[in-house]
């Protein structure tokens, strides 16, 4: 049996916690959630995760927060 999951948000998410997307690890896996909508995850790989990472930091997705 797995651990449960420890989710982690962004301080930047605001204090209701209803406008984020959370962050887990789940065995070697990444799993992440809308915390409106907690019951669809998605997993990828830490490797992936850190390429979207990288990507955002360098403005690549800033149209979408239009």
């Amino acid at each position: 049996m797995s651990a449960p999951i420890r989710w982690q948000k962004a301080s930047f998410s605001g204090g209701n916690g209803e406008n984020c997307v959370e962050v887990g690890r789940q065995n070697d896996s990444i799993v992440l959630r809308e915390s409106g909508d907690p019951a669809w995850v998605i997993t990828t790989t830490p490797a992936k995760l850190a390429a979207f990472i990288k990507g955002v930091k360098a403005g690549e997705f800033d149209h979408f927060a239009d």
